[in-house]
């Protein structure tokens, strides 16, 4: 049975099933087998969220030792194709397999990673450095679908389930991952089961993760960055490690909060213009779903560095710079005009009090938060020490 989400124009949007829904079914689907000596073509679990995932078996294999007996050393593998529903999930179409096998040791379960299963490298993860990136959730649901069978079946072997990606290598490199101290291949994740589409749940949660792995390096200062603009000017311009910066993408209030949760007291904010005059207006959700309101952010910028500079600049003039910001597709074009009257560095510096001002409030002031605020084509802006 498929999960479905309502979505408000009553469209309703099929969800996908996670990594490790899919370990798990593959894993029930293999050792079912492996009992009962067939084949099967369908499979089905239920997940955390009590939805019902029924996918397709392919791939499927058995071996046994000896016919009509149960043996250690028999195995089986099955494979399922990840389902991500109608969510962008650059992990979909993915083959999961699971591998397993009778071993000595009563009822003993172990979990391993195989082909395309990355390991953790850092600490902080939801696994120990040294383990497979195969988690808590999915760890519990396979242990879960093989404790039933084997007690279902009064088999008193133990099993070990290995776990593999065969193009795990090749995505990971497109995710958080290797940033994320997971080396290898892809992580096998999910709480629910369930992928929601559309949904920041899990970009949080990685932010999170991210945030406290820095922490528990102990690490003082938790670097914050929108994007990968901001990673590539402090990796070039500061000497920054990328794997010591927390990519926060539009969450940049989100960001400051957790980083206070996870026992951060000194925060450092570093972004392009293009975010940080949304920040410095108030707007800690930078994504353009809550509006675009960057030229009048930059105006409001503008008037009050003028004002900060009383007789520098004629009133005349002050209209006229307002109006062309107003007309302005960018923040740089803004820049652009606003440098014509040598006063890019009293905007900026009032971008970046402002943008302090918001994330301290963000954050009840727990931290200390300091920022640099950049342009491509400017360099460094203005910082706040």
């Amino acid at each position: 049975m498929q999960s479905y989400m309502e979505c408000s124009n009553d469209k309703k949007i099929k969800n996908g099933f996670t990594t490790g829904s899919c370990a798990a079914a593959a894993t029930k689907a293999a050792l079912m087998m492996l009992i009962s000596g067939k084949k099967i073509n369908e499979i089905k679990i239920i997940t955390p969220s009590s939805d019902i995932y029924s996918p397709q078996i392919c791939n499927a294999a058995i071996a046994k030792l000896y016919k009509g007996k149960l043996s250690i050393g028999d195995y089986a593998s099955a494979s399922v194709i990840k389902e991500s529903g109608d969510d962008p999930d650059i992990t979909n179409s993915l083959e999961i397999v699971s591998f397993v096998t009778f071993v000595e040791g009563q009822r003993r379960i172990t979990i391993k990673g195989g082909e395309g299963v990355g390991k953790v490298t850092r600490p902080g993860l939801d696994q120990p450095v040294g383990e497979y990136a195969i988690n808590s959730t999915p760890r519990k649901m396979i242990t879960e679908v093989v404790e039933e069978l084997l007690e279902n079946n009064d088999i008193d072997y133990g099993v070990e389930v290995t776990i593999s990606v065969p193009k795990g290598c090749e995505i990971a490199e497109k995710t958080f991952n290797p940033h994320m101290g997971i080396e290898g291949g892809i992580s096998i994740i999910g709480t629910t089961g369930i992928v929601k589409p559309m949904s920041t749940e899990a970009l949080v949660e990685t932010i999170k993760l991210d945030i406290n792995m820095q922490y528990s390096e102990g690490k003082k200062t938790c670097i914050i960055v929108p994007g990968n603009y901001g990673v590539t000017f402090l990796t070039n311009k500061m000497n920054v490690s990328d794997k010591d910066i927390v990519l926060c993408s539009n969450f940049a209030g989100d960001s400051v909060k957790m980083a206070v949760d996870a026992g951060f007291r000194k925060i450092l904010f570093c972004s392009h213009i293009g975010k940080m005059i949304k920040v410095s207006g108030g707007v800690l959700n930078t994504h353009s779903m809550y509006g675009d309101r960057r030229m009048e952010f930059m105006v409001d910028a503008f008037v009050e560095a003028v004002n900060n500079n009383q007789g520098k600049i004629e009133n005349t003039r002050v209209t006229e710079i307002k109006n062309r910001i107003m007309e302005c597709v960018s923040t740089t074009a803004a820049l652009d005009v606003i440098s014509e009257i040598d006063f890019v560095k009293e905007v900026s510096s009032v971008i970046v009090n402002r943008t302090v001002g918001h994330l301290s409030d963000a954050c009840d002031n727990k931290a200390e938060i300091n920022v640099i605020l950049y342009e491509n084509n400017y360099g460094e802006l203005a910082r706040s020490f």
